[in-house]
């Protein structure tokens, strides 16, 4: 996983990669992603999705969307959990996991999701499941390549 330093005020980029995860890892963070969904506030779409993140210290936090009213205001569970998992300290991420209630494709990140991950570097994996637990693995990289992250700002 990339991890951004600050030293003398220049800015270090640091690829620390995680090992893959064991078949039973995912599982669980993909039945976590299910069980966050399950708190979703959604009253407008109707559209539930649920987060589960682990973190580098093996730690697993979870999110879902929140909508509201003023429709731009809501987050999605993937930058909820993230601003979550921040908030606890954390700041170095091996997977995440995200669920919905789509029975006919894999959900994915939107847009922003993808760019908020893409902070927290490029190699780390994204779980897109089903609500039968099949999934896709990817990587941030896979899912947002040619990105602009933190190191871009190291470039005059």
């Amino acid at each position: 996983m990339d991890q951004v330093e600050f030293s003398g005020g220049v800015m270090h980029i640091k690829d620390h990669s995680s090992p893959p995860l064991s078949q039973e890892t995912v599982e669980k963070l993909i039945q976590r992603s299910q069980e966050a969904k399950q708190q979703a506030y959604c009253p407008y779409s109707k559209f539930r999705v649920g987060a589960a993140l682990l973190t580098k210290d093996n730690s697993v936090i979870t999110g879902c969307n929140v909508e509201n009213a003023c429709y731009n205001l809501g987050v999605c569970a993937e930058r909820n959990v993230i601003a979550k998992a921040v908030s606890e300290g954390h700041r170095s991420f091996k997977a995440i996991a995200i669920a919905s209630d789509m029975n006919d494709k894999f959900i994915s990140p939107c847009g922003g999701c993808r760019q908020f991950m893409r902070e927290f570097g490029l190699h780390w994996d994204v779980y897109l499941s089903k609500p039968d637990g099949l999934y896709l693995k990817r990587t941030v990289d896979e899912l947002l390549p040619d990105s602009f992250g933190p190191e871009e700002l190291l470039r005059k």
